[in-house]
């Protein structure tokens, strides 16, 4: 639809930013609800992240999404951060009060539970978790596991001394295990989470044996390109639940999308088609 003059304005920032799928998920919404509204890209070099930020009150943005490379500086930024933000130590979604204020929050690991959800409606959080990973995209989604009550997640990482990080700063429901001990890590889970980029198109591929994990527990993958991983793909072939990382995407996006133009939008299956002819096409 056409805007006018008195459209509102958000955005996602980032450098590069050119791959970004957000605004064809944005503007999907857009156009379906009928809003007088525009989603940019905003292409920033970190040098210059911390003046374009602060411009954005004045140029009348209502806020933005913040990705790669500057979460965590949007952290130190915002003149207000929400609790998974801080637990995080990332801001993916900043919005901009009556005053001008940036308001920051971290909407992953809300996506990461919704679409979880959504994929595996009869999962609970009463049996303990394995996640592959210790970085950004682990951080978020043990703090929404922790969030619904989850009282043991098994962090596995390459790196062990990231687990223990993570433990210390996220939450004590966090174990480090041992990279060469994840096999094992997976006997009585109710859940297993990839949030590494090991088994993306055009990344090494991962090797998580699933001969500990139990036939009940559901497998999910952060990663969407390919939509169905070689560990999706095992883990379906022996009978597991398996939940794709799109849905994550697709949902972390819906609370600025209201905050922004006033209206929530919904997850359904023309919007997973949509973005899913980007993600083909690349």
């Amino acid at each position: 639809m056409m805007i006018s003059g008195a459209a509102a304005l958000a955005g996602v920032i980032g450098w590069p930013i050119a791959h970004s799928l957000s605004p064809r998920l944005q503007g999907f919404w857009l156009n379906e609800l009928g809003i007088d509204g525009a989603y940019v890209p905003l292409a920033v070099k970190p040098e210059d992240f911390s003046r374009a930020l602060l411009a954005l009150p004045a140029l009348g943005f209502k806020g933005v999404n913040i990705t790669l490379p500057h979460k965590e500086h949007a952290l130190a930024l915002v003149d207000k951060a929400d609790k998974f933000a801080k637990r995080i130590g990332a801001v993916n979604t900043i919005s901009i009060d009556k005053r001008g204020k940036l308001v920051g929050s971290n909407t992953d690991a809300f996506g990461f539970i919704e679409n979880l959800q959504a994929g595996a409606r009869k999962w609970r959080p009463v049996r303990p978790v394995l996640v592959l990973g210790a970085g950004g995209a682990a951080r978020a989604v043990c703090a929404g596991l922790m969030g619904v009550g989850v009282r043991e997640i098994r962090v596995c990482n390459r790196t062990r001394c990231r687990g223990q990080t993570m433990a210390q700063e996220v939450g004590e429901a966090i174990i480090p295990v041992g990279w060469d001990d994840r096999a094992q890590a997976a006997e009585g889970v109710g859940l297993l989470v990839n949030t590494t980029n090991l088994g993306m198109r055009g990344e090494p591929p991962l090797n998580m044996p699933l001969t500990k994990l139990p036939r009940l527990a559901v497998v999910s993958d952060i990663v969407y390109t390919p939509l169905m991983t070689p560990l999706l793909q095992s883990a379906q072939e022996r009978g597991n639940i398996v939940v794709d990382g799109l849905g994550m995407l697709l949902h972390q996006a819906r609370p600025g999308f209201t905050a922004w133009f006033g209206r929530e939008p919904a997850v359904t299956p023309a919007l997973r088609a949509h973005v899913l002819g980007s993600v083909s096409d690349t």
